[in-house]
């Protein structure tokens, strides 16, 4: 089994910058793809972006140009590198490993 801890939410201003981190522990080497998932008040939990263990990413139309998926594979750890934040953007994002395992989430506020 593979256990996720995100870390770095908040509460930013409309225009800024956040970034996430997803640390992974368990049986780590069964992990391809990582992901970010969100889901905000009264909505269905979403595809943020995905990153495969060879570095292949795909990402919302909402969130192109303006979030960066990355992964340190030595450390177990994906990020998601978040600018240009709007209120929209306004979610519990959550860690996904092999469309199987989730973390628990961690919410980012933007304000207007």
């Amino acid at each position: 089994q593979v256990q996720l801890v995100e870390s770095g939410g908040g509460l930013v201003q409309a225009g800024g910058s956040l970034r996430l981190s997803c640390a992974a522990s368990g049986s780590t080497f069964s992990i391809n793809a990582m992901g970010w998932y969100r889901q905000a008040p009264g909505k269905q939990r979403e595809l943020v972006a995905v990153i495969t263990s060879g570095g292949s990413t795909v990402y919302a139309d909402s969130v192109k140009g303006r979030f960066t998926i990355s992964r340190d594979n030595t450390k177990n750890t994906v990020y998601l590198q978040m600018s240009s934040l709007k209120p929209e953007d306004t979610a519990v994002y959550y860690c996904n490993a092999n469309n199987v395992s989730w973390g628990k989430g961690t919410l980012v506020t933007v304000s207007s």
